[in-house]
């Protein structure tokens, strides 16, 4: 008996020093545009260290952070992120991941809802009586001038699209390489920002995304700036210009860059380093794509 009570008083007190984390979310439905907060606690932490998403890129980007404020001790930290939402409908805060010495601990996920309060049926009334009013050519000039102009401009907009279509393929013919070295150069710029080596994996991943989304959109024409990553690997993999190389490593880093934008992996340097090493790759071999789609295209 007194070697069961000893082992229950060793479990006890085990737990009792084990980390424990828990969050609070003030509310799940906000008007828009109304500020909410989101606390998060860890007790016990016997003076390990906790990591997590630095500060203000803790939640994923439909929440725009207002303040995020961090208070720790040896044996608690708490975090308090105060947020608000500028689009309607119901958006998800993921689990959020908080490394303690080798442990993730994870808080649960939450779904808040964003309505419009101005959207209301609210009962209007005039104030005065609506009055009748004879129209001249010159007043409907006025009331429609901008919507005539706006046709004008549309119609020389397509007529500038079917000479340049028309009369442009010299300039194509020339446009790969084009492209090739105007993203090497952007790619420069990216690697002499030191977000590698300082640490900022989120900015970095962001501003290497955007530069291949572009690359892509111009390089292949696909409409990749637009696509969710789903479907821009989807469209990837049914584009036969791309290779299959290069659309693996895309693919690799367009996944990698999404988990890091939602807070779900914590990159290292080695990792950010051959991401962008494989897109500088992907971007130098894609004359070799094109013209090789050329030749199968003339066969």
């Amino acid at each position: 008996m007194k070697k069961i009570l000893f082992i229950l008083s060793i479990l006890i007190s085990s737990l009792s020093l084990a980390q424990m984390i828990t969050s609070n979310l003030q509310k799940k439905m906000l008007a828009l545009g109304e500020t909410n907060q989101l606390t998060i606690r860890i007790k016990y932490l016997n003076g390990e260290k906790v990591n997590s998403a630095r500060e203000n890129e803790l939640l994923p980007f439909h929440f725009e952070e207002i303040k995020d404020s961090i208070g720790s001790a040896d044996d608690y930290y708490e975090r308090k992120i105060e947020f608000a939402v500028f689009e309607e409908g119901k958006f998800t805060i993921p689990e959020l991941d908080f490394k303690v010495g080798n442990e993730i601990l994870k808080t649960p996920a939450y779904e808040i809802e964003v309505v419009n309060t101005a959207t209301k049926e609210d009962v209007i009334n005039d104030i005065m009586s609506n009055k009748e009013v004879d129209l001249e050519m010159a007043d409907y000039w006025e009331l429609y001038k901008f919507y005539i102009l706006a046709a004008l401009a549309v119609i020389a907009l397509i007529i500038a699209v079917i000479i340049i279509l028309k009369y442009g393929r010299r300039v194509k013919k020339t446009s790969p390489k084009i492209t090739t070295n105007l993203t090497l150069k952007e790619l420069e710029v990216l690697i002499k920002k030191k977000y590698i080596e300082s640490g900022d994996f989120r900015s970095f991943y962001v501003e290497l995304i955007d530069i291949s989304r572009r690359f892509i959109t111009t390089q292949y024409q696909l409409p990749a700036e637009v696509l969710l990553t789903d479907d821009l690997i989807d469209a990837m993999k049914a584009n036969n210009t791309i290779s299959p190389d290069n659309e693996k490593i895309l693919e690799e880093v367009f996944v990698r860059g999404d988990l890091v934008k939602f807070a779900k992996t914590f990159p290292d340097e080695n990792t950010m380093q051959k991401d962008f090493s494989d897109i500088k790759t992907v971007v130098e071999r894609s004359v070799k794509d094109i013209e090789f789609e050329n030749l199968r295209k003339d066969v």
